[in-house]
């Protein structure tokens, strides 16, 4: 059983565009959470920093540190690798910190069979609708219209994966989103009742899909 004095880890996930990365700084900036910060082969965008974003590494060495088997979770998506580092994860967890991830689908599965003895809680981040979505993909840093349509087209099959998680939240309204999440991770850990409708949610994927 986890130790009382461990931390927790809190996942995030959503589509390309769904605002998990807000999310995770948000909840990080007002809570007892670090970010796992990720490994990526990815090129940085505007004002993005090594170290506090990512960490921007290349091809080779990323393949090195999957072959040193230094990665908690690691998935490739959009032809970019992104990973965590195990060791980094799990010192901060046994020194009691919780760790708060912004990962996709992929990752999710890889920690979630692991089966690590530490308290785990999921959530997928949805947009509330398609037209929100194209627009947020459009004013962000991807100025190559051919980008934007492969990640609408993408959303189609990470949409799919909500089920295997333990909430899933629409980002209508970032305050509300954040206030959301707070308050499912405290019944989850205090093991009480919440006002989460799964059925609010089945409805909102099929308007969706």
């Amino acid at each position: 059983m986890p130790s009382s004095k461990d931390g927790i880890m809190v996942i995030l996930s959503s589509p390309s565009g769904s605002g998990k990365t807000t999310l995770v700084k948000k909840i990080s900036s007002k809570n007892n959470y670090s970010i796992s910060i990720s490994h990526t082969t990815r090129t940085p965008r505007t004002n993005e920093v090594n170290g506090k974003e990512y960490f921007f590494v290349g091809e080779e060495e990323f393949k090195k540190l999957i072959n040193n088997n230094e990665f908690l979770e690691y998935a490739k998506v959009f032809n970019n690798y992104y990973g965590s580092s195990k060791k980094s994860v799990l010192d901060n967890l046994k020194k009691g910190k919780n760790i708060i991830f912004d990962i996709d689908w992929q990752g999710t599965e890889q920690i979630k069979q692991k089966k690590l003895n530490y308290q785990l809680i999921t959530f997928f981040i949805l947009p509330p609708s398609k037209e929100e979505l194209f627009d947020r993909l459009s004013n962000r840093d991807l100025k190559d219209k051919s980008i934007v349509e492969q990640r609408m087209k993408q959303f189609d099959e990470d949409v799919l994966h909500w089920k295997n998680y333990d909430f899933v939240v629409v980002n209508d309204d970032l305050e509300t989103c954040y206030n959301q999440i707070i308050n499912l991770i405290e019944t989850k850990l205090n093991k009480t009742k919440s006002n989460y409708d799964q059925n609010l949610i089945e409805d909102h994927i099929k308007n969706l899909t």
